[in-house]
């Protein structure tokens, strides 16, 4: 969302992983007459996918599923740092593959005006046709349609592992509960800062490390906390974006109080995620509000600065308002569109969505994901435990869950994952239960052209606007400015084309 339109519409227009399909012949969808649609021989597939990995992997899982999907794979690995100069690349030429990963959800809202004009096969009805591909959830695949019609699959995402990660070992030395609220999480912030948590003597410590993320970063996390709707939300029947309503105010003042008396770093506007992990690491600060699945890597790396620490980790942290909340994503990361300038026939469409019936079947799924049981892992209680061999998986696994469609939740036979960390394992305890208390983006669905145009950029001002005031730089008045200056440069467009996307969604 930080890139210029003009790149945004260039990486969207084509975007993450290229993969030509098709099918085993033996499982083929067959005419109207019962003959077999599939090639007689191996289908052969070429494959563009993101390498988010130093090296490129060994072809040991690519075999198996050749043989498994009676398939000829030829995959280019190319680098995420470079990969969306390859995309950009292959549109400018035409050389899109018959199956075309999006980065993002950013990407596919870019992509709709090329939807709209015909460019990709609308495959919403066949779905129904396939074993596993009908397990989709109809819900994310709705956040992916466009006017109400499906175009991709997708690459299924917890829908919100947001929560709070903390020093329990701090928290217990200072006679602390778990938190519950904000208030709790204020109070344990500043015991953090105030009252030597660490026993050193000095007063060395803060409560909260943040970074220049208002997203991912604690700052919408909170805002859940405090009620505030997700990007967009309904008021007097109508959708208004989420700082015109009260409770992003006064997150902003919450975060304005954290500020002003020391309890988070004060440049966390412009710190990286990795020194704002940097302060945990090292005992500067003992609360980390964001993904819950970084309790692992955290853990991991604390406990060689300090082997006696200890970790703990929270969700359901009510606000003013007193009930639980918390923001949530579409439910996707990537969705794969197949383009009518290659995938020439309904036919040809029909293989390659066999292609990837079967690779959501619970066989190849696990597969993809986890690897080869006895290599790749082992099984305790029944879940999957990796080895140790962070190289090994890096090179043999991690790549080819690139390719995968579904995931946990509707691939049927999934393998859970094992977690010896005791933390790591609530924590993905706690992003399950988050299903139950999460809040959505109404607009995920809909569309907006002036958005797409402008709204990255208006963004901005909104953003700045935020940090201006949690630092005190302007007051209400100048943050209502601000949100003006939004309305009049596009703003009150959007909520106008929204609206009535909205309205014509309900229809």
């Amino acid at each position: 969302m930080k890139k210029s339109h003009g790149s945004l519409l260039l990486v969207t227009t084509l975007t993450a992983s290229m993969v030509t399909a098709c099918a085993n012949p033996s499982s083929a969808p067959s005419d109207q007459s019962g003959n077999s649609s599939a090639p007689a021989g191996p289908a052969k597939i070429t494959i563009m996918a993101n390498l988010h990995t130093a090296e490129v992997p060994s072809d040991t899982i690519e075999k198996m599923v050749e043989e498994k999907t009676n398939t000829e794979l030829t995959i280019q690995w190319v680098p995420d740092g470079s990969y969306e100069e390859k995309l950009n690349a292959a549109f400018a030429t035409g050389s899109l593959p018959q199956a075309t990963y999006l980065k993002n959800q950013t990407s596919l809202l870019m992509f709709r005006d090329a939807i709209r004009g015909g460019q990709f096969w609308e495959i919403g009805p066949l779905l129904k046709d396939y074993p596993n591909l009908k397990n989709l959830d109809p819900n994310v695949l709705n956040n992916t349609s466009v006017d109400g019609k499906i175009y991709s699959l997708y690459q299924e995402r917890p829908l919100s592992r947001q929560g709070v990660i903390y020093r329990k070992d701090w928290a217990d030395a200072l006679g602390l509960p778990e938190p519950k609220t904000t208030e709790d999480l204020y109070q344990m912030m500043k015991a953090f800062k105030e009252k030597d948590p660490d026993k050193n003597g000095k007063n060395d410590t803060m409560g909260l490390t943040d970074r220049n993320d208002l997203v991912y970063g604690a700052f919408k996390t909170v805002a859940s906390y405090y009620g505030t709707p997700n990007g967009w939300g309904e008021k007097d029947g109508k959708l208004a974006p989420e700082f015109m309503f009260p409770q992003y105010l006064e997150t902003m003042k919450y975060f304005q109080r954290l500020h002003k008396e020391g309890l988070i770093n004060q440049d966390f506007p412009v710190t990286s995620k990795t020194d704002q992990q940097n302060l945990f690491i090292t005992g500067k600060a003992g609360m980390y509000i964001g993904s819950l699945s970084d309790s692992q890597s955290l853990y991991q790396k604390l406990i060689t600065v300090n082997p006696n620490m200890k970790l703990d980790v929270a969700n359901r942290i009510t606000g003013p308002e007193g009930k639980a909340g918390i923001w949530a994503i579409p439910g996707y990361g990537s969705a794969v569109l197949f383009p009518k300038s290659a995938v020439k026939t309904e036919a040809e469409l029909k293989q390659i969505l066999s292609f990837y019936d079967k690779l959501m079947g619970a066989e190849l799924g696990n597969l993809i994901y986890h690897g080869i049981e006895g290599k790749h892992f082992t099984l305790v209680e029944g879940k999957v435990a990796q080895v140790d061999d962070l190289k090994l998986t890096d090179r043999e696994i991690k790549p080819y869950q690139a390719l995968q469609v579904g995931g946990e939740n509707t691939i049927k036979g999934f393998k859970e994952s094992y977690f010896k960390i005791p933390v790591k394992d609530k924590a993905e305890k706690l992003v399950k239960d988050n299903n139950s208390i999460l809040i959505h983006d109404p607009t995920a669905p809909l569309d907006s052209k002036t958005y797409t145009e402008k709204g990255a950029r208006l963004q901005e001002g909104i953003k700045d606007a935020t940090y201006k005031f949690i630092l005190g730089a302007i007051d209400e008045a100048g943050f209502r400015s601000a949100v003006e200056k939004w309305q009049k440069e596009g703003g009150d467009k959007i909520i106008e084309e929204y609206n009535a996307s909205y309205q014509q969604s309900k229809k």
